[in-house]
């Protein structure tokens, strides 16, 4: 059965929209498209969204399909993160998109009409674990459909105030372990978390 990864850059207000330039996504006004840029440093990249050698496929939704398509396969195997590249281009990209896309990119394929269900339908399934990057509206429909098994984030020293958040209110309520943590000099938390259950309550009360 194959994991469904979500990796994501998070402000400490939980904010994801538009970390890496400006023009990313600028939807509502978003006035900080770039904000993760100020803190990259050597240590950040070991704590990207890849998940360590680990097989994957990526599950994307349109709009950092789009973001990724005109990036990455101009990166040389060469350049800065010319491995990501070579990886991102290799591997089959699943599309979330309401109507059906015109994908370029080679190895991609849309989900069609019902992406949680097509997503349902590839956990199921024999072949690499599926990971996500960005993709903040198809992250809302998996985290509603309690379709994601493991969380890649990395946390970022800053507020935001206003934005695109991770968790909607149609989160699905769950716990989760951290299996692995990472903090950068500029105080980037990268922490990875697998899925461990219900939530569980206790009371700190005193017995009468």
């Amino acid at each position: 059965m194959r994991k469904v990864i979500a990796a994501a850059f998070v402000s400490l207000d939980g904010v994801m929209q538009a970390p890496g330039g400006p023009d990313e996504d600028t939807s509502s006004g978003f006035p900080f498209g770039g904000w993760i840029v100020p803190y990259a440093d050597d240590t950040v990249p070991q704590g990207t969204a890849e998940p360590y050698g680990r097989a994957y496929d990526l599950l994307l939704g349109r709009k950092t399909y789009d973001i990724f398509a005109a990036h990455w396969p101009r990166i040389g195997d060469d350049a800065p993160h010319g491995s990501i590249a070579q990886r991102f281009n290799a591997v089959t990209k699943y599309v979330a998109s309401r109507a059906r896309p015109e994908l370029a990119w080679r190895n991609s394929e849309w989900l069609g009409e019902d992406a949680v269900a097509a997503v349902r339908a590839l956990k199921e399934g024999d072949g690499p674990d599926l990971l996500t990057q960005g993709s903040g509206d198809l992250l809302q429909s998996l985290f509603a459909a309690d379709l994601v098994d493991e969380l890649r984030l990395l946390t970022y020293p800053v507020l935001l105030g206003t934005g695109k958040r991770l968790f909607g209110a149609g989160t699905r309520p769950g716990a989760f372990a951290l299996t692995r943590t990472l903090t950068s000099p500029t105080g980037v938390v990268v922490a990875h978390y697998a899925r461990a259950g219900d939530v569980r309550t206790g009371s700190f009360a005193l017995d009468p």
